[in-house]
């Protein structure tokens, strides 16, 4: 088989394609011929030395994958070989072979692309936990979305425009046009505007219902102060720490110091409250995570979410892969085949 290791701490050019002897999935675990492999945010980060979770390097990062079954061990019965799955995994999906446990496989349809298919695991199942599973978001709410334009940002804005809530969120410029096609309301150019300003002359101090932000540091505090009565506001991510391709102690220290802390008393007394999601510390709950998925992929069988790739690189390419993802270049899901 082959896959995209992390060979050190560094830049995206630290990625390196290797070889080795294909694995004999264990009890409980089906093999996938991988079509398509996602790329998140965190994968960048622990190329950079910033993800605590991730494995030792060197190491094969990725969290979830699409392909078709081509071996199945004892003590499983949901699937047999020549079925085309998409399935989560913890770590190890920059490859072309995998074995998984069963219950982190899910069935895709024959319309459903693998590319599509690679691009739900992580960011629906963040965006559902978020805005589903815990927002309970509904008709005419009011949602403040960070990098909207991303594979989260895409998925909430779906689920939004599913559940009737309004959505204004932050992109770069050029990206509002199409923005603005998808069903977002209101567009923040985040590199001229502030945000925050921005929020306030559009609802007042009725604010939003629920902010998603994946920034960190200074975007939490004024995330958490454009909430309104009853706002809830959901952390997911650091992306301000990795500022450039390669590690900065200065930009981390400084994002970590910038972080706001949350008093239980100021959030009883405005009616506001702060989750943290972090999907990568749910694989104990396994069970509930595929449960979601299939409420997922039953609404994009039906047409109702309609997963947006990005662009696609060959394994030999993984690392512009990283660095379109990093440089915010993306519009949707960023993947890799084999």
């Amino acid at each position: 088989m082959r896959q995209v290791w992390i060979t050190r701490r560094g830049g995206p050019e630290v990625l390196q394609v290797r070889q080795a002897a294909d694995p004999v999935p264990k009890k409980g675990e089906v093999r996938i011929r991988v079509a398509a492999a996602g790329i998140n945010f965190g994968d960048v980060l622990a190329r950079m030395g910033l993800y605590p979770d991730a494995p030792p390097l060197p190491a094969v990062v990725g969290y979830e994958v699409a392909g078709t079954v081509d071996a199945v061990s004892a003590g499983v019965a949901d699937f047999r070989e020549g079925d085309r799955v998409g399935a989560l995994t913890r770590f190890g999906g920059y490859t072309d072979v995998l074995c998984v446990p069963a219950e982190q496989a899910f069935p895709i349809a024959p319309s459903l692309s693998f590319q599509k298919a690679a691009a739900i695991p992580v960011n629906y199942l963040t965006a559902w936990i978020m805005l589903v599973h815990l927002g309970c978001v509904r008709a005419g709410d009011r949602v403040l979305v960070h990098a909207v334009a991303g594979g989260v940002g895409q998925a909430a804005v779906q689920i939004c425009r599913w559940r009737g809530a309004e959505v204004v969120g932050t992109a770069s410029a050029s990206k509002h046009a199409r923005l603005r096609e998808l069903g977002v309301a209101h567009c923040i150019d985040y590199r001229t505007r502030d945000f925050e300003a921005e929020v306030r002359r559009l609802y007042g101090k009725g604010g939003v219902d629920i902010a998603l932000d994946a920034v960190g540091g200074e975007s939490f505090r004024k995330s958490y102060r454009c909430l309104g009565p009853l706002g809830r506001m959901y952390v997911f991510g650091v992306s301000s720490f990795a500022p450039g391709r390669t590690r900065s102690v200065v930009a981390a220290l400084r994002g970590l110091a910038s972080m706001p802390r949350f008093g239980p008393i100021d959030m009883m007394n405005t009616n506001r409250g702060v989750h943290g999601v972090n999907l990568g510390h749910l694989w104990h709950r396994v069970d509930l995570l595929g449960q979601m998925l299939r409420d997922i992929v039953g609404l994009v069988d039906d047409g109702t979410f309609d997963p947006v790739v990005d662009q696609v690189f060959p394994f030999d390419r993984a690392a512009d892969a990283h660095a379109r993802l990093q440089d915010r270049q993306n519009f949707g899901k960023v993947l890799l085949a084999p």
